[in-house]
C-alpha cells in the first residue's frame, strides 16, 4: 500500500448511517460521500443487511465517543414521541465532542397545510415507491405497511420550531433546523455536539444540507 493511501485511511472520518435501510453512502449527502468519510450502517431491520443490527434508542453496540457524524434521515418520525429524546441522548453518547448531526424528517406545517385543504388523501408529490399522499406523510407510507412493513409507521411529527426545541431540550450545544415547503415537505437539520463558529457552521451546511441550501443565513440556533 502506498503512504499515500496508508494517510487517507489514517485520517478518514466515521459517520453512523441510523435508519439507513437499504441506502448506502451515495444516498447520503454530498459530503459524506467523499473518500474523507466511511459509512457504519445501522438498521433495526436485518432484511436491510446493515454492519449493526439495533434501535435508535438502544445503540449499546456503538461505542461512546466512536462517531464523527451521524446521519439520519426520515428516522426520528418512526419513534413514539416520548422515545425522541432517548434516541437524541443515544445520537449525542455515540458521538465524539467535536461530532455532528444530520437529521431529516417531515415537516408537519406544510403537510398540514394540505390537510386544511381538504387533500389528505391527493398525491402531494412523486416518489421512487410511487405516489405519496399527505395521509403517508403522517402515519406511514400505506403501501409497505400493508405488505406488513410495520417499521415504516409514523408515531410523531415535528415542525421546525419543534424540532429546534428538542434538539435544545437533548443538550447539542448548537443546533439549526431549515424548512423545505411544498413540493418536499421536510425539515432539515444540523446539530453540533460542540460550539463552532458561524463560518464553521456555514461549510457543514454547504457539505451537507441539499444545494438550495447553500449560502444560507445560519439563524435559529
Amino acid at each position: 500500500m502506498s503512504s499515500t493511501t496508508s494517510d487517507t485511511v489514517a485520517t478518514q472520518h466515521v459517520f453512523l448511517h441510523v435508519g439507513c435501510g437499504p441506502a448506502k453512502r451515495q444516498h447520503t449527502t454530498r459530503g459524506f460521500v467523499s473518500d474523507e468519510w466511511r459509512e457504519v450502517r445501522l438498521d433495526i431491520d436485518p432484511v436491510v443487511q446493515p454492519d449493526i443490527i439495533g434501535s435508535m434508542t438502544d445503540m449499546q453496540t456503538v461505542d461512546s465517543g466512536s462517531m464523527d457524524a451521524l446521519y439520519s434521515s426520515h428516522n426520528i418520525e418512526h419513534l413514539w414521541a416520548h422515545e425522541v429524546p432517548v434516541a437524541l441522548a443515544e445520537f449525542r453518547r455515540v458521538l465524539k465532542d467535536d461530532g455532528f448531526v444530520i437529521l431529516t424528517c417531515p415537516d408537519m406545517q406544510s403537510v398540514c397545510q394540505l390537510v386544511a385543504e381538504e387533500r389528505l388523501t391527493e398525491t402531494a408529490y412523486m416518489s421512487s415507491a410511487g405516489p405519496i399522499a399527505p395521509l403517508d406523510i403522517l402515519y406511514g407510507h400505506r403501501s409497505a405497511l400493508a405488505k406488513g412493513n410495520h417499521y415504516m409507521a409514523h408515531r410523531c411529527g415535528f415542525t421546525k420550531k419543534v424540532l429546534l426545541g428538542v434538539l435544545k431540550a437533548a443538550g447539542f450545544p448548537q443546533s439549526l433546523v431549515m424548512q423545505r415547503q411544498a413540493p418536499l415537505f421536510d425539515l432539515w437539520a444540523l446539530a453540533s455536539n460542540s460550539q463552532r463558529s458561524e463560518d464553521e457552521l456555514r461549510r457543514l451546511v454547504d457539505l451537507h444540507f441539499p444545494l438550495e441550501q447553500r449560502g444560507v443565513v445560519i439563524a435559529d440556533m
